[in-house]
Formats: C-alpha cells, sequence, structure tokens
C-alpha cells in the first residue's frame, strides 16, 4: 500500500486580529490630528489626494495610492483643501516578520488589488456593526453574518498583502515628501508633547519617557523641539513647572512644601533650589515681591 506524507504548510503572513475597517468621505478641508497605537495600518485613496505623515517624513498621496504605517508609529492624515477625497484606513495586527517589507512603503495599487479591497470592506458591511465610545472603538459581530465571515476576512486581507509583496515595488518615498506636511506635523508633534507635560506636570518625567511617548528618536525630537520653541525637551518641561508653581504662590492655597508634592518634585530643598535657578528668587521671595505688587 502506497504511503502518503504530507507536507506542511508555511504560513508567510497570518492576520491575527482586525481591529477597524472605515471607509471615508472627508470634506476637502479635513485634518486629523495624529495618533499611534501597537498594530499596522494602512490608508488607501480611493478618490482625491491627502497629505500624510509617518514619523517625522511627510508625503502627497493621489488617487489609487496607498501608505502603511507600522506599529508605534506616529501618523495623521490632512486632506489638500481642494478635493474632498475618500479613503479606506484599515488597521490589524500581525506578528509575521515578513511584514517588515511594509515599512515606510508606498504603491500604487493593480486592479487585482482593489478588488481585493472591495471584497474585504463588502464583506466588514456584512459581518461586523461598530460600537464606538470614547473609551475604545471595536469591531462586534452582527448576528446572522455569512458562514466563516471572518476567516473569509482574514484570507482576502493576507491576499491582499501578499500580493502586494509578490508585486515588490513601492513608489520611492523619498520623492514624495511634502515639506508642507512636514512642517505642520511636526508643528502638531509639538503641540502633542506639549500637552502631554502638562497633563503630567505633577510627575517626575524624564527625557526618555517623553521621546518614548512621542516615537521619536532622541535626536530627532531634541533638534526639532528646539528648533520650534527655541527651548530644549527638559528646560521647557521645567518651566512649566515653575509657572505652575508661580500660579499655586500667588494663590495662596498651599505651602511651599505642598506644591513641592503636588508638582513632583522629591524635596522641598530641590523645589526651592530649581525655583531660584528659574527666577532669581527663593519661593519666599517670590510670595514676598507678589504680595507687594498686589498691595
Amino acid at each position: 500500500m502506497r504511503k502518503y506524507i504530507g507536507s506542511p504548510l508555511t504560513i508567510e503572513i497570518d492576520v491575527s486580529e482586525i481591529m477597524t475597517v472605515h471607509y471615508f468621505e472627508f470634506a476637502k478641508n479635513y485634518v486629523f490630528e495624529g495618533e499611534r497605537h501597537n498594530f499596522w495600518e494602512f490608508v488607501y485613496v480611493d478618490k482625491g489626494e491627502i497629505e500624510v505623515m509617518a514619523d517625522t517624513k511627510g508625503y502627497k498621496l493621489k488617487q489609487g495610492e496607498i501608505i502603511f504605517h507600522k506599529p508605534n508609529e506616529f501618523h495623521n492624515v490632512w486632506a489638500n483643501g481642494v478635493v474632498a477625497p475618500n479613503i479606506i484606513i484599515i488597521t490589524f495586527k500581525c506578528n509575521s516578520k515578513a511584514m517588515k517589507f511594509f515599512e515606510q512603503k508606498i504603491f500604487n495599487l493593480g486592479d487585482t488589488e482593489k478588488n481585493l479591497l472591495a471584497q474585504i470592506i463588502n464583506e466588514v458591511r456584512k459581518t461586523y456593526k461598530a460600537e464606538k465610545s470614547d473609551e475604545q472603538h471595536m469591531l462586534k459581530k452582527k448576528e446572522g453574518a455569512l458562514f466563516a465571515s471572518e476567516q473569509y476576512i482574514k484570507l482576502h486581507l493576507e491576499l491582499f498583502l501578499i500580493n502586494l509583496v509578490r508585486k515588490g515595488t513601492s513608489i520611492k518615498s523619498e520623492s514624495r515628501l511634502s515639506l508642507a506636511t512636514k512642517e505642520r506635523s511636526e508643528n502638531n508633534m509639538v503641540e502633542m508633547i506639549k500637552n502631554y507635560m502638562k497633563e503630567n506636570i505633577n510627575k517626575n518625567l524624564s527625557f526618555e519617557d517623553i521621546y518614548k511617548f512621542c516615537g521619536l528618536s532622541s535626536t530627532t525630537l531634541k533638534v526639532m523641539f528646539k528648533e520650534k520653541t527655541n527651548y530644549g525637551v527638559m528646560e521647557y518641561f521645567r518651566n512649566l513647572k515653575i509657572e505652575e508653581a508661580k500660579k499655586y504662590i500667588r494663590e495662596d492655597n498651599l505651602n511651599f512644601t505642598e506644591i513641592a508634592e503636588k508638582l513632583g518634585y522629591n524635596s522641598i530643598h530641590y523645589f526651592s533650589r530649581h525655583f531660584k535657578k528659574a527666577t532669581g528668587m527663593t519661593p519666599s521671595e517670590y510670595a514676598s515681591s507678589v504680595k507687594i505688587e498686589l498691595i
């Protein structure tokens, strides 16, 4: 009797979860200021034109083009102010090594890829209903969804990605840099960092905390922040603390020890030294000067 030996199937791209699937029709002046998350995202321009940022690089995407954002890459989107764009955004989890191919890549989709993308969108609409709140966004399966609908989506998404790898060619990203987009995105990034500092003014943030938050390299962050604010990153954060301390002193509801604790200083002595270095006065001297001005 003939003996049969099975051949194990090598899985090069394995999508484990679908996070979101959107088809957006944006106004011509739409602006999304940006985010980062620990899963993959791609943005496809179905109609019109958009500008996007991927970390510190800005690009213009035309109809039929798609860009991939790797996990934890800061990214944002703008319409060009002239044409209202329609875009598809799909986010998903995939830990396969082959996904490295898509990092910092822009592609022009052919008919095969466009057809696969259309099938994914159509199946998602029949399979899920979106539930969104301030805390979370999730896809919830509809009752009565077609047999194996989630597997259908998974397989078509994997086939879509496989086709792009096989095609192997992408648009040279260096030639698509938009300086205007880069400028706007850097301004947004700096504002986001400033807000992060304000929200954590009661903590003893380190420079490492801040560059990990924004996802930039330490060198890029130093150069960009200095260029936009004329201050070093930690210098700016320390100045925020001092301005907040001044406000507390003027309000006269807390003593100096309480103010130091509220602003994340390890001790009243460190707070006092920092305050004097920044203002030229001790907290007590500043409090007295405020009272004299009020009189």
